[in-house]
């Protein structure tokens, strides 16, 4: 497996819509498990596309012992292609929040506290779980993410403008630093 580098905010990728797959292909398996060895190094909970610069509609998700597996290993990972939610409940939950296209930042975010949701599975077959607690602000968060939008959006104008010059100016602090290594498998 690859480690694929992730994209910090403000890169303009994290801002676009992505794109429905039309065919589950070799390359769509071979990028879902990229994504999963990714985000278990970042570490992290979940992955979308367009965070490693993918314009498509992919998600991997894995909340291990934080999504109540008892014996602390992984849980089943779930890959999905072109997820969508089709029902949210009108109560809501609030979760900190953080993002690893924003690293260090995190902040309470307010959501839905359950959802429904379709997708497919990597053998085409179509999906549908109903989520509610960490597993339900994981999907919605990163499902924002294949619509352009980051958990940052729901903040104050003042916070998120100054998230934005932080990461601004972590950006220019790892292009001026020498590549770490362990990410050049």
């Amino acid at each position: 497996m690859t480690l694929l580098p992730i994209l910090i905010m403000p890169d303009p990728i994290l801002r676009a819509v992505a794109k429905p797959v039309a065919k589950i292909t070799k390359e769509t398996e071979r990028l879902l498990d990229n994504m999963l060895a990714t985000m278990y190094d970042a570490p992290g909970i979940g992955l979308a596309a367009p965070q490693i610069g993918v314009g498509e509609r992919l998600v991997t998700i894995d909340l291990g012992e934080r999504g109540g597996a008892e014996d602390g290993k992984i849980s089943d990972p779930m890959k999905m292609i072109n997820p969508e939610i089709i029902w949210k409940s009108e109560d809501t939950r609030i979760y900190e929040e953080g993002c690893l296209s924003i690293p260090g930042i995190h902040a309470e975010i307010e959501r839905p506290s359950r959802v429904k949701l379709r997708y497919m599975d990597v053998a085409g077959k179509n999906r549908e779980i109903d989520a509610d607690g960490l597993l339900a602000t994981c999907i919605q968060h990163e499902l924002d993410h294949l619509n352009g939008v980051l958990f940052v959006d729901y903040l104050s104008k003042l916070k998120r403008d100054m998230i934005t010059r932080k990461m601004i100016k972590l950006k220019r602090e790892l292009a001026e630093s020498p590549p770490d290594p362990k990410h050049d498998l």
